[in-house]
């Protein structure tokens, strides 16, 4: 990985960047469904994996670099400054969407509670399912011991968290997918939940790979 950090975090932007436009431009378009934003979000995350992992680690999620950070695979300003680029590229891909899609534009996307869903379950949903894409990201990804290319792992994850959360919460898991809808169309109702839940469940899985599944050196018998 690149030690560069403005190189990282033009990378953190860029790859943010994609996800929104591409993730939103499909919720917004509506025209593949469920499944279409669902492929949508996690083809992203497998191409950019692949292009800017080398780079910066591809998180383009702050709640996958408080994650990384809660298991100590990052430092306190690097990771600050990863969620700062990537709150940013969150909010300028969902404004350049709404500018190129004009009058299709509608809701960008959003994610936004369904009827009969509160505040409190949409909380511990969207923190489960976070659990499970940093779960991954962590196990197959920062460990380096996935059979598979941690990228593809990772994608087909954030895949069948949004196919299950997508209809309830529109399966955000990503604090800055939430956030640049709502600031480009004025909405943020329950956005808290958007921030505190994922946030929640990448620490917690962060937190239990430091701890549990972390391999470690045998301690020196000399």
């Amino acid at each position: 990985m690149y030690d560069k950090l403005s190189t990282s975090l033009l990378a953190e932007f860029i790859g943010t960047f994609a996800l929104i436009f591409i993730g939103a431009g499909a919720g917004a378009l509506g025209d593949g469904g469920l499944v279409g934003v669902a492929l949508a979000h996690g083809l992203v995350i497998v191409a950019f994996a692949y292009a800017y992992g080398h780079i910066s680690g591809t998180h383009i999620n702050p709640a996958v670099t408080l994650g990384v950070w809660a298991a100590g695979k990052i430092d306190t300003t690097r990771a600050l400054a990863y969620v700062a680029v990537q709150l940013l590229g969150g909010i300028v891909a969902a404004f350049t969407l709404a500018w190129i899609l004009g009058a299709r534009a509608g809701s960008l996307g959003a994610t936004v509670l369904a009827d009969g869903v509160s505040p409190t379950q949409g909380l511990v949903l969207e923190m489960i399912l976070t659990f499970f894409l940093v779960n991954t990201i962590m196990n197959a990804g920062i460990s380096g011991k996935a059979t598979i290319p941690a990228g593809l792992a990772i994608g087909l994850t954030l895949t069948f968290c949004i196919l299950m959360g997508g209809p309830l919460t529109g399966g955000s898991l990503n604090p800055a997918r939430t956030l640049g809808p709502a600031v480009a169309t004025g909405n943020f109702a329950d956005i808290w939940l958007y921030f505190v839940g994922p946030i929640a469940g990448g620490v917690i899985a962060g937190l239990l790979y430091k701890s549990v599944f972390e391999e470690r050196k045998a301690p020196s018998t000399r």
